[in-house]
């Protein structure tokens, strides 16, 4: 695994505008290597926050929509793991290599993802990012996801 480290002043100059702030995920899409495309890999309407800070840090939060709460004193175990099933959060340090930010996994809801890398390609389209990962099995299937996230303002 790539050493991650801070970002410079000049990347930051040019990151700032770009990566750098916090976004909230507009829309969430798969596409298996068939052709196959769900507008709802993380159920329907799903609520996510991605930060990104000048200092090379970076925490990801995905809560599938239509979870459901759970019962009294925490819920039984079948609820606990669906509740576990439906909810990513993770965070680290990241990088960025030309057309791809690097998202270096310190701590994870999915243990698998520890000291691992999570690559993504990044493309920038006026106040919204879009990242798009490589093949990845979700629900059962090897699939791309495209996640597009709007800038959340500052102060919001």
């Amino acid at each position: 695994m790539a050493e991650p480290v801070g970002l410079s002043d000049s990347m930051c100059e040019s990151a700032d505008g770009k990566l750098v702030g916090a976004w909230k995920l507009v829309s969430a899409s798969s596409t298996t290597s068939s052709g196959e495309r769900s507008e709802t890999p993380y159920g329907p309407s799903p609520v996510g926050f991605l930060t990104y800070t000048a200092e090379g840090r970076v925490t990801a939060l995905i809560s599938y929509g239509g979870r459901e709460s759970l019962t009294f004193g925490g819920g039984t175990q079948e609820e606990q793991a669906e509740a576990f099933k439906t909810f990513l959060a993770y965070a680290g340090r990241y990088s960025l290599s030309g057309d791809k930010v690097i998202h270096h996994v310190e701590i994870s809801s999915i243990p698998n993802y520890v000291d691992k890398d999570l690559i993504r390609s990044v493309k920038f389209e006026g106040d919204r990012i879009v990242l798009v990962t490589p093949p990845t099995r979700l629900n059962g299937k090897l699939q791309t996801v495209e996640l597009i996230w709007q800038r959340l303002p500052v102060g919001s």
